[in-house]
């Protein structure tokens, strides 16, 4: 038994071609959305961005990095937006560069709400939340990181025009030649905030219940989709990862009716961080996830920690249709390669990870100029 076992591991589907909505992946590995603080003065993608993702093209979906809907949304320093028609041309760029190597690339839209800095907002604003309640952290700002101030909780008829801004960008994505679009509702930022009773105390409509703190994602998506059709719409969650100081009294009650709620649209995909983002997997009072991969009816991409071996195990038992891998994509352009050959990966710089130029971010070797040095 244990022999065939390694014989049908050995043979994943994880490298075969998979239908996902309209598309045809060349395989179910999936680049996750990685910031990387490269961009241009306007928030303009880098001009190195185009080679960064073509690179990485043979991944079955590109999930772009995380980019700001409007300038309120930005939370960190040198990061992209898709809220204006020069951004638009700079990921038109990147999306022709990808689609000549037939890659199949989505962009995250991103409203950071709290985790963010006067410095960094139009006019020296205070940053926005559900409710005025301070981060624990600190925020990266072109001066380097500095502590998070206490946001301006969001008034009942500015929420409105926040989602118009998502509708907006939306927009704007298909414009610039994307394949869809993946909403992010993760890692503390302005959705999560919203969903999470510790960072959301309002007593209106988006705030209380269960209904109503769903409510804004549930908005969001409905505009989102207005653009691009559910068929190309992804959510990404991390119902457990207390990232960017974020927290819930009882998170598998919320996030199984989040779930339950956001079938309605039949989305593509549900992108769920499995554990703390970026860290361990088993996390203190968590709960089981697979409870909302069952529980929702599209394709189901996980993430957090995966390596070849559980990524191929994962697979194999079934707890995933996709696997996303985040940063050995950044020191493995070639990584589905990597990983279909078992080869050793190249070691990852961290000092390179935010900011600067080529260096760390379109100079790590191919296999094949490895074998050729």
């Amino acid at each position: 038994m244990s022999n065939s076992n390694t014989q049908s591991a050995d043979l994943s589907d994880l490298f075969q071609p998979v239908q996902f909505g309209p598309y045809k992946l060349s395989n179910r590995i999936v680049m996750a959305p990685l910031t990387r603080s490269r961009a241009q003065k306007g928030d303009i993608p880098s001009l190195l961005a185009p080679e960064y993702y073509r690179q990485r093209a043979t991944a079955g979906l590109i999930i772009a990095e995380a980019t700001q809907i409007s300038p309120q949304g930005k939370g960190y320093a040198f990061t992209p937006g898709i809220y204006n028609s020069a951004q638009v041309e700079g990921w038109k760029s990147v999306t022709e560069a990808v689609h000549k190597e037939c890659g199949c690339i989505f962009l995250q839209l991103w409203h950071v709400g709290r985790i963010s800095h006067p410095s960094l907002q139009p006019n020296g604003e205070l940053p926005v939340a559900p409710s005025a309640i301070k981060p624990d952290g600190n925020a990266f700002t072109e001066e380097g990181f500095v502590p998070f101030v206490k946001p301006r909780a969001l008034e009942t008829i500015e929420i409105a025009g926040i989602i118009e801004q998502y509708r907006v960008a939306s927009q704007y994505a298909l414009d610039a030649g994307f394949d869809g679009v993946e909403i992010h509702g993760a890692n503390g930022y302005l959705i999560d905030q919203f969903l999470r009773d510790s960072t959301n105390h309002r007593i209106d409509a988006y705030g209380g219940s269960l209904e109503n703190r769903t409510r804004f994602l549930m908005e969001v998506t409905q505009a989102v989709i207005s653009v691009w059709g559910a068929e190309r719409v992804g959510v990404r969650l991390s119902p457990i990862s207390p990232a960017n100081d974020i927290a819930d009294s009882n998170p598998a009650t919320l996030f199984s009716y989040v779930v339950e709620k956001l079938n309605q649209f039949g989305l593509l995909y549900l992108h769920l961080i499995e554990g703390s983002t970026g860290g361990p997997r088993q996390v203190e009072n968590g709960f089981d996830l697979q409870i909302l991969r069952r529980l929702f009816k599209g394709i189901y991409i996980g993430n957090n920690g995966y390596d070849r071996e559980s990524a191929v195990m994962a697979r194999k038992q079934g707890l995933v249709d996709l696997v996303a891998f985040g940063r050995l994509f950044i020191s493995n352009p070639d990584l589905v390669a990597r990983l279909q050959s078992a080869a050793p990966h190249n070691e990852l710089d961290a000092n390179t990870l935010y900011g600067g130029g080529a260096k760390g971010y379109t100079d790590y070797p191919f296999l094949d100029d490895q074998k050729d040095g």
